[in-house]
């Protein structure tokens, strides 16, 4: 499995009103071969920590010619700055466990 880490700062007016973009973005990831997932974790004010999961490093890239100009129309309208990429690797370990509705 590969990771994909970013830091999002969305500017909060805007990502209110987002819904449907968001929406569109998730859909376009899910339909990429390999991708497993995303998580997506609130740090305030904005910001937001997202890991994307893929099947491995050659999904990744080859998501990325899709996704690329995806971002651009429909995400970085949104941010407050550009995105930042943390980092990308092989997830070593994971427990991740199914998501109860939280």
């Amino acid at each position: 499995m590969h990771a994909v880490l970013r830091i999002n700062s969305f500017d909060p007016a805007k990502l209110a009103g987002a819904g449907e973009a968001l929406r569109e973005f998730d859909a376009l990831h899910a339909a990429q071969s390999g991708f497993l997932g995303t998580v997506t974790v609130d740090l305030g004010d904005g910001r937001h920590f997202v890991m994307n999961l893929w099947r491995s490093a050659e999904d990744a890239q080859a998501g990325l010619s899709v996704l690329g100009p995806a971002v651009g129309r429909l995400m970085a309208p949104l941010l407050a700055s550009p995105s930042e990429l943390i980092g990308t690797g092989t997830v070593i370990r994971s427990d991740l466990a199914p998501d109860e509705g939280h």
